[in-house]
C-alpha cells in the first residue's frame, strides 16, 4: 500500500482548517498553529508555532526537514482583530504579512537543499480588489484595498506571494481570492454586521447579547446601497477547493490565481437584508454612518472596525469563470453552494461552532 502524501498546513486550528482536515483523510497532515486544535487526533503530528516570530521560518523549517511535506497550505492569518485577540496593528502584520514571508522563505530554502514541496496553497481574499468595484472583476484587475487593515495587509501578501512564486522552485502556488467566508460555523464580523450580534468586548456589548438585542444595519438615506453586490462563499466548499488542489494531477502553470465565490449570481445588499431578517436604520449621511460605527466601536457595543465602512457600504462582484474552467468537470461538486445558500446557512442555528 502506497504511503500517504504529507501536507503541511499552518492555522490549522481555526475554522478553515478544521473544516479542511475533513477533506484529507487520505493525507498525511502536519498542523502548524498558535493554539491547539480542537481535533488533534486528526493530526499525524501538531507543532506550536507563532508566525509573528521570526524563529517561526527554522521551525517550519525543521518541520518540512523531518516530513518531506508535498504540499503546504498557509491558513495562518488575523481576519478579526476583536475575536483573535490581536487588536495591535503592528502584531497583527507580523502575522499576515511578515508570517506569509517566513512560510514562502521556509518553502524556498527546503526545495533549495532538499526538495519535494510540488504545491503551496494561499488563500488571499476578494477584499484585495476595494471596496467598490464598477464591474465585475478578473483575476487580472489592479489591486485597490482600502482602509480595513486585514485588506491592506491581505494585498501585500497576495503581492508578495505572487513575487516569489517563481522563488520557489518547481513548486506551483495557487492563490485564492475568496469573498466573505459563510456558513453556520463561521463567526466574522461581516457576517455579524447582518446577524446584528453586538459583538464588541465592552460590558455594554455584552449586557446587550445576554438580553437578545439585535444591533439595526445603518445605511446612509440617499444612494442605491440596497442594490450594491455581494458574493458570499461556504467555508466547506473553500476546504473543498483547497483538498481538491491537493489532489489535482493536471500539469498546471508555476502560478495559478482564482476568484473563488460560491455559484450562481452576486445578492444584492436587499436580499441580504431579506435573508438576515434584519432591521435597516437610515442616518442621514454616509459620514454619518462612519461616526455612528465609530462610536459603537468605541463603546465596546460592536465588533465592527470602522476602518471596514467602505467595505460594508461598497459593492464587489468577481468573475469566477476561471476557476470554473480550472475545475471543469469536478465544479458543482466542489462548489456546492451558491452564494444565498451559503449565507442562508450562516443563519442557521450553530450546532458545533468555530471561528474564522
Amino acid at each position: 500500500m502506497a504511503s500517504k502524501t504529507t501536507v503541511l498546513i499552518t492555522g490549522v486550528s481555526g475554522n478553515l482548517g478544521q473544516r479542511l482536515l475533513k477533506q484529507l483523510s487520505d493525507f498525511q497532515v502536519i498542523g502548524a498553529d498558535v493554539r491547539e486544535p480542537a481535533n488533534p487526533q486528526d493530526l499525524f503530528r501538531f507543532e506550536k508555532i507563532d508566525l509573528a516570530e521570526e524563529r517561526s521560518c527554522d521551525q517550519l523549517l525543521e518541520l518540512m526537514k523531518a516530513y518531506r511535506p508535498e504540499a503546504v497550505v498557509h491558513l495562518a492569518f488575523i481576519v478579526d482583530p476583536l475575536r483573535s485577540g490581536v487588536t495591535n496593528r503592528k502584531q497583527m502584520w507580523n502575522v499576515n504579512v511578515a508570517g506569509t514571508s517566513r512560510v514562502t522563505e521556509a518553502i524556498a530554502e527546503h526545495n533549495r537543499m532538499i526538495g519535494g514541496v510540488d504545491k503551496f496553497v494561499f488563500p488571499s481574499s476578494a477584499l484585495v480588489y476595494g471596496p467598490e468595484l464598477e464591474k465585475t472583476v478578473t483575476e487580472d484587475a489592479p489591486l485597490g484595498a482600502e482602509s480595513l487593515p486585514y485588506a491592506l495587509q491581505q494585498q501585500e501578501a497576495d503581492v508578495t506571494v505572487q513575487a516569489r512564486a517563481k522563488g520557489l522552485r518547481k513548486c506551483k502556488t495557487y492563490v485564492l481570492r475568496p469573498p466573505v467566508y459563510a456558513g453556520a460555523t463561521v463567526q466574522n464580523y461581516q457576517l455579524g454586521i447582518l446577524r446584528g450580534i453586538p459583538g464588541g468586548k465592552g460590558r455594554l456589548g455584552a449586557r446587550m447579547r445576554r438580553r437578545g438585542v439585535r444591533l439595526p444595519l445603518l445605511l446612509p438615506s440617499r444612494g442605491n446601497y440596497l442594490e450594491h453586490r455581494f458574493q458570499f462563499v461556504h467555508v466547506d466548499d473553500v476546504a473543498k477547493l483547497i483538498a481538491y488542489i491537493l489532489r489535482r494531477k493536471e500539469a498546471d502553470p508555476r502560478l495559478t490565481i482564482l476568484n473563488v465565490a460560491g455559484r450562481g449570481d452576486a445578492l444584492s445588499l436587499r436580499r441580504c437584508i431579506e435573508i438576515a431578517k434584519i432591521e435597516v436604520k437610515r442616518v442621514p449621511s454616509k459620514a454619518l454612518c462612519r461616526q455612528a460605527v465609530r462610536l459603537l466601536w468605541d463603546l465596546g457595543v460592536s465588533d465592527v472596525p470602522p476602518e471596514a465602512v467602505p467595505y460594508m457600504l461598497g459593492s464587489s462582484a468577481m468573475d469566477t469563470a476561471k476557476m470554473r474552467v480550472f475545475l471543469g468537470e469536478h465544479y458543482r461538486s466542489v462548489i456546492e453552494h451558491t452564494c444565498e445558500e451559503a449565507l442562508a446557512e450562516s443563519f442557521k442555528p450553530v450546532m458545533d461552532a468555530g471561528k474564522e
